[in-house]
This record gives structure tokens, C-alpha cells and sequence, in this order.
């Protein structure tokens, strides 16, 4: 089973993008980040047509995120627990009835914070102390779990590309990166950082400056993993190239395959 995860930057302005992709890619699970539309204005008809099931949380102009597969959705979480006031939608969890067995798949965005100083920031410290302790309660059903979000986090000075000048910023401060090892000391698996634990790669890079030609990027799209999960890897990689196409997300896909 292939399962990747895309903050797509938009879904209609990104469609003919992600439909190339997903031809390309065939990935069988897609979990997917910054929607920016409500679920009744998704490109359902044309992700469809190439054998996706679909569930979706959405939320107009932003956030919103969906989980596609090739095989059953079933028990569809579409809130965060920990806070009933955060109406924004960042988080659906969802269980695919796969061939050999479920998996049990989230789709995940992180509050990117703004800066230290914004209330932004805690809101997203906040988000991260929701995520792990939902984590551990997902961890006690003892199944194959993957959590791919766009993080927002960098977790090591290896993951960005000039880690003196961006350390403290937003996507590589310390209690950021405190909370992602948090749930790596808890016992998930960064699917990518194990198959490369010296390669520098990034996920992400920004529109300005030159920065997807001059490869100053971040690694900030995660897929973790429970051992049941981990226990199957066969690859994980990204999916860079698609970044530097005509109109494109300023992410890339990452994706993992299990055996």
C-alpha cells in the first residue's frame, strides 16, 4: 500500500497539478493538506473518476483537508480532540480497508504559528499537545497507523537549509521541534529520516526569492508511523520534481509503501 501525503495548496487552483500527479504516482492512500474550499466545492467528480474514495473536512478560503483512497473508507474522524472551540479544519482520521488488512491513516495540518510573538504561535504549541495526546490514545489500539501531515515543523538542523539564521523562526523553533521528538521518544517512526537518516532533502520551499532554484527548502511534510506501521516499510520518498512544474504547490508529496 502506497500512502502519501500533499499539502496541495489549494485543490482547485492545484487540480490538473494533482490529477497529473496522482496518474503518475498511482499512490493508493493521499492525505491532503490546505484544501481552501468547502467540501461541496471539491473536485469530488474528476479524483473520482480515477478510483478514489473520498472524505473530506473543509473549510472555506482555508485550511481543509481529505484523505483519498483506492480501497474502503470507513470510521471517519473529522475534529481534533482537545479543544471544541477550534472550529478550523486541520485534522480527518479515517480507518482503509485494505487488501491484507486495515490501516488506519490521518490527514493532518499543523498551524504554521506566523512568529513567536503571534497568538498564532501558541495556537500552534497547543495543536501539537492535542495531536500527541490523541496520538497516544490512537497508539493503544495497537494497528498499523500512519499520521501524515504538513507538520510545519523542521525536526533537525539537517531538515533546513541554513539552520544558524533559522534557528528559533517559526518551523524550526525549539518547542516546535520539542513536541515533533515527542512523539518520536513515544515510539513513532519518521517513515523518510529512517531510510535516510544522512540525506538532507526538503519538502517545502517558499515562492520568493528564488528558493525552489536555489534549493532553500524545509523538510516539513511528515509521515509517522506506528511499529505495527513501521514494521512494513518497503520505500519512502519525495516527490520533489513535482514542486518545480508550472503553477505548482510550494510542497511536494511524500509518500511511504508498506508491504
Amino acid at each position: 500500500m502506497k500512502i502519501a501525503t500533499y499539502n496541495v495548496n489549494s485543490v482547485r487552483a492545484r487540480l490538473p497539478q494533482l490529477l497529473e500527479w496522482l496518474r503518475e504516482a498511482k499512490p493508493d492512500v493521499v492525505l491532503l493538506q490546505e484544501l481552501k474550499c468547502l467540501e461541496e466545492a471539491f473536485p469530488k467528480m474528476e479524483i473520482e473518476e480515477l478510483g478514489y474514495n473520498l472524505a473530506i473536512s473543509g473549510q472555506k478560503t482555508y485550511n481543509g483537508v481529505a484523505i483519498l483512497s483506492k480501497f474502503p473508507i470507513e470510521d471517519v474522524v473529522k475534529k481534533l480532540p482537545g479543544d471544541d472551540a477550534d472550529i478550523e479544519a486541520r485534522y480527518i482520521e479515517a480507518v482503509i480497508n485494505g487488501k491484507n488488512g486495515i490501516v488506519r491513516v490521518a490527514s493532518i495540518y499543523v498551524p504554521n504559528g506566523q512568529d513567536e510573538g503571534s497568538l498564532k504561535f501558541p495556537y500552534k504549541l497547543k495543536f501539537l499537545d492535542r495531536l500527541y495526546a490523541h496520538a497516544q490514545e490512537l497508539w493503544k489500539l495497537e494497528e498499523p497507523l500512519v499520521l501524515g501531515a504538513d507538520y510545519n515543523v523542521a525536526p533537525q538542523a539537517i531538515d533546513v537549509c541554513d539552520p544558524k539564521r533559522m534557528e528559533g523562526m517559526i518551523c524550526f523553533h525549539p518547542e516546535e521541534r520539542k513536541r515533533f521528538q515527542r512523539l518520536l521518544n513515544h515510539g513513532f517512526v519518521d517513515a523518510w529520516r529512517t531510510l535516510h537518516p544522512n540525506e538532507q532533502a526538503f519538502s517545502w520551499w517558499d515562492y520568493r526569492a528564488g528558493a525552489w532554484e536555489n534549493n532553500k527548502g524545509m523538510r516539513i511534510d511528515h509521515l509517522l508511523l506506528s511499529p505495527e506501521a513501521a514494521d512494513r516499510i518497503k520505500a519512502c520518498n519525495i516527490d520533489s520534481q513535482i514542486r518545480g512544474r508550472d503553477k505548482a504547490s510550494d510542497h511536494a508529496p511524500v509518500w511511504v509503501e508498506l508491504a
